[in-house]
């Protein structure tokens, strides 16, 4: 298992993007926060909502298990801080979670929409017996 974040400038906020990868599956999260965020501040985050945190569903991702070369990693690393925004397997996950969201929040929508409507129908059916019953 691994995981990495990445902190980028998404106009007008910035961005860190959660990747966990376990047993071969890619799953990301993405989190906005508001000002930059401090080096203290994200590991204060991570250490405090990291198991709070909706990863999106499991997509398929080859991993490269091989050592390398320590300046190698140093160089990696540094192009890394170079770039900005988050891999084309992060976006298909978090894509994907996205559309799971939108399913949830259209069901929920419509449960409340037919329950205020059923609500709406018992107060006119009993409007209409409260009228009748004085006569």
């Amino acid at each position: 298992m691994s995981g990495k974040l990445t902190v980028f400038f998404d106009e007008p906020f910035w961005v860190g993007v959660f990747e966990r990868i376990d047993n071969g599956k890619l799953s990301v999260c993405k989190v906005t926060f508001g000002s930059e965020p401090k080096d203290y501040e994200m590991w204060d985050y991570v250490l405090r909502y990291y198991y709070q945190l909706r990863f999106s569903p499991a997509v398929d991702v080859v991993v490269k298990d091989s050592k390398k070369n320590p300046k190698r990693l140093q160089r990696d690393a540094k192009r890394q801080l170079e770039s900005t925004g988050i891999g084309t397997k992060s976006q298909q996950a978090l894509k994907l979670q996205q559309e799971q969201n939108k399913v949830e929040r259209k069901a929920k929508s419509r449960e409340q929409k037919e329950a205020e409507e059923i609500r709406l129908f018992e107060l006119k059916q009993q409007k209409k017996k409260e009228k009748h019953r004085g006569h």
